[in-house]
């Protein structure tokens, strides 16, 4: 009896010593290292509802919860235990110690990758835009990931429509609105796993696009070639213009024939335009556009509609120390003289006229060479009209070879201004 219970005794043993054994070769065997963003295969160690149990021989087996085990190319219903699958390693560690792991960014992981070799390489990719807000759109990228176009960084025709008051909020909030469900193409500006961010541009393809086109048409024209293109953009010096790819500036004194007070009443960004190359210098740094070229010329129907001697009505535009500009027509201006506002002593022309105010006027003269009109408030001296055609035609008269030099000047500050 004895004998029995010693050998039991032993095998007892050396059960114990062959299972220390295992235990102490297991933990010769490294541990694996995770970081979050790893993905690695695991086998399933239990279903239960709502998570799956992994062991991915980490220290401590990890669990699959919620949302992150929803994928399209998984197919949970058919996980058993020893079932093998690719996890992504959410959290080495929780606050509880455990390994957090999901199924789902597994297949966000192809996303990710194809977005930072878009970054890399500057490729460009396509989005469908999935809501808008203040600050741009929201754009899907495919399995649940998405991305932002901020509106600076949107093309700016999608905003601008060439109607004047594009560029409020509520407007560009509704057009905003309006591109849900639309694809956008567009570059990677800025890509942060980590942080879930990513920062798309539209207009770094239109951009190049219209580098290539501006390549392009810098090659093909002259000066003299008329160009459709929208203005984008509006300052007090004139208004820049975006035609075939190709912007340049129409300034101030060729916006139109008339006076512009105004820039913002006659242009928005986004507006559709007709212009006229007029210089192109730099290699094409530098572009010079004119959109009056292209308007009916009003001194080209002056002489055939006014003739010297006409009594007509117009409007004072500008007082000035030697007399006042006045309007007869769009686009049409003449000088009268100091010495032609009154019979008697004129010290000061602003005791006389004032700006805005609608006075008759005789034509003295015109001079199409110089595009300039001699004004009298002088109605009925006949006398005077004769003396400045004698004077127009001799051109001895040194008074208005003065006076045409301040008009001359006169008009240019009052285009400037």
């Amino acid at each position: 009896m004895s004998k029995q219970k010693t050998q039991q005794g032993s095998d007892t043993d050396q059960k114990l010593y062959q299972e220390f054994d295992k235990f102490i070769q297991s933990k010769k065997k490294p541990l694996k290292q995770l970081s979050r963003g790893d993905i690695v295969k695991g086998t399933v160690v239990d279903v239960r509802p709502g998570s799956i149990i992994v062991d991915v021989g980490y220290k401590s087996e990890g669990v699959v919860a919620g949302k992150e085990m929803r994928a399209d190319n998984v197919d949970i219903e058919q996980l058993r235990p020893g079932s093998e699958i690719l996890v992504y390693v959410v959290k080495p560690e929780d606050e509880q110690g455990q390994l957090v792991l999901s199924i789902r960014r597994t297949q966000q992981y192809g996303v990710w990758l194809e977005l930072e070799e878009a970054l890399k390489n500057n490729d460009i990719i396509e989005a469908v835009v999935q809501e808008a807000n203040n600050g741009g759109l929201i754009v899907g990228l495919g399995d649940h990931i998405r991305g932002f176009i901020p509106t600076s960084h949107l093309d700016a025709n999608r905003i601008y429509d060439g109607s004047k008051t594009a560029g409020t909020g509520n407007t560009v909030q509704k057009k905003l609105t309006e591109l849900v469900g639309e694809k956008i193409k567009a570059r990677v500006m800025e890509l942060d796993r980590e942080r879930n961010k990513i920062i798309l541009s539209e207009k770094m393809v239109t951009q190049a696009r219209d580098l290539e086109r501006r390549e392009a048409t810098l090659h093909k024209i002259k000066e003299g070639d008329v160009l459709e293109g929208r203005v984008s953009g509006v300052t007090p010096f004139g208004v820049f213009v975006n035609a075939q790819g190709l912007e340049g500036l129409v300034h101030l004194s060729e916006l139109s024939w008339d006076k512009v007070d105004d820039i913002h009443a006659l242009y928005s960004v986004g507006d559709e335009v007709k212009v006229m190359v007029i210089g192109i210098s730099d290699g094409g740094k530098r572009v010079a556009y004119s959109i009056k070229r292209l308007q009916r010329d009003p001194w080209s129907e002056v002489v055939s509609k006014y003739k010297v001697g006409d009594i007509v009505e117009g409007q004072v535009q500008k007082v000035v120390d030697f007399g006042a500009f006045v309007r007869i027509d769009t686009g049409l201006n003449g000088l009268v003289h100091i010495s032609e506002m009154s019979d008697k002593l004129v010290r000061d022309p602003r005791d006389i006229v004032q700006d805005g105010q609608t006075v008759k006027v005789k034509i003295l003269s015109i001079s199409s060479t110089e595009r300039h009109l001699g004004l009298s408030l002088k109605l009925n001296n006949t006398s005077r009209v004769s003396r400045y055609q004698a004077e127009s035609a001799e051109d001895t008269s040194a008074k208005m070879e003065d006076i045409a030099e301040k008009v001359d000047k006169a008009v240019e500050e009052a285009i400037a201004e």
